[in-house]
């Protein structure tokens, strides 16, 4: 965390099956890639060809498979499918099995996801509320033993969680909004928030927000990890490029559009019905490394330093290595030359 620079691999879930998913994990760290992040979805946003393996056991089994980059989510509800003690015990036990490589992003979730299992989907208010008791609950476990709590929304009666790690898991709060953003502020190790929204929100909202969060609670914003999810389709085809972003097209889908929606066979419809113009306006779509990393690196400007790629493409490995070998090296180098200074001998 703090001021180090890191660029990551999303590993999205919706997409592929568990066990190619793994390998373009452990691909992405024999690249040089710093993190590993996976969404965590009980039902994808496609029906056709969609996946969805679990985040948990897949976490277990990525932590085996590799010794340097960070793990985790990005992110998972621990409010609804899980209960937070749940959720306290699995990453506590993944935090031992690789020490100082785990990292939980949670959220508050979405009815896609929930609503299936029965849950009554709640407002945004309550939502939120429920999120900010669990991660209370979930640092209370990592940090004592015996623990009762009689809560808005959950109980404990004397709950222990045996097995912890010496080096903390940190925990990042995922959010969309200013309120989401004062609460990772408040109560999170790391702040989590996706690309393609336009400067203004990460400048003018997010990130004072996440400041004035931290603030409140008497703590410094530049020891918080601030993460960014940048949707990234990079690809010597410029027309591959733009089509690839159409599996992932729900997410130009606005609130509105699919607010309430638990099925992913509506939700595949709605956003098959977007013009690929739409469906790529959430992506940094280019051909060119210098062109491409001077797009990624404003995000950099603008004070993120966790850089966490999602490409929306089928070809991840060919992805990875010309991720690894054209534009990383031009993101380091941009790093270094801030870190130097003008005038710098």
């Amino acid at each position: 965390m703090g001021n180090a620079v890191r660029f990551g691999y999303k590993a999205s879930a919706e997409q592929f099956d568990p066990a190619t998913l793994l390998g373009f994990g452990v691909l992405a760290e024999d690249l040089g890639f710093d993190s590993v992040l996976v969404s965590d979805h009980l039902q994808p946003w496609r029906h056709t060809d969609g996946h969805a393996p679990a985040a948990l056991p897949w976490l277990g089994a990525l932590a085996a498979r590799t010794d340097r980059v960070v793990i985790g989510t990005s992110v998972l509800t621990p409010t609804f499918r899980y209960h937070p003690a749940v959720i306290a015990q699995a990453f506590a036990t993944l935090g031992c099995l690789a020490p100082g490589r785990v990292a939980l992003g949670v959220g508050s979730g979405e009815s896609l996801n929930e609503a299936p299992l029965g849950a009554a989907w709640p407002a945004p208010k309550e939502r939120l509320a429920r999120l900010a008791e669990a991660v209370e609950i979930i640092r209370a476990l990592w940090d004592g033993d015996r623990v009762s709590v009689d809560g808005a929304f959950y109980r404990l009666d004397r709950a222990t969680v045996y097995d912890r790690p010496d080096q903390p898991v940190p925990l990042y709060l995922a959010g969309s909004g200013q309120v989401a953003a004062r609460l990772a502020g408040r109560l999170g190790d790391g702040f989590i928030c996706t690309s393609g929204k336009g400067e203004q929100l990460y400048t003018q909202t997010l990130l004072p927000a996440l400041a004035a969060g931290a603030a409140a609670a008497g703590r410094r914003v530049d020891d918080l990890d601030r993460m960014i999810e940048v949707k990234v389709s990079f690809d010597p085809d410029l027309a591959r490029a733009r089509a690839d972003t159409r599996h992932w097209a729900a997410l130009a889908l606005t609130p509105e559009e699919k607010t309430g929606v638990d099925d992913p066979v509506e939700m595949q419809r709605r956003a098959d019905a977007l013009p690929v113009d739409r469906a790529a306006s959430r992506w940094i779509v280019s051909t060119d490394p210098d062109e491409h990393a001077e797009r990624v690196g404003q995000y950099l400007s603008m004070g993120f330093q966790h850089l966490v790629f999602h490409a929306p493409g089928p070809d991840q490995a060919g992805f990875l290595r010309r991720y690894a070998s054209q534009v990383l090296p031009l993101l380091r180098e941009r790093v270094a030359a801030t870190r130097v200074g003008p005038g710098a001998p």
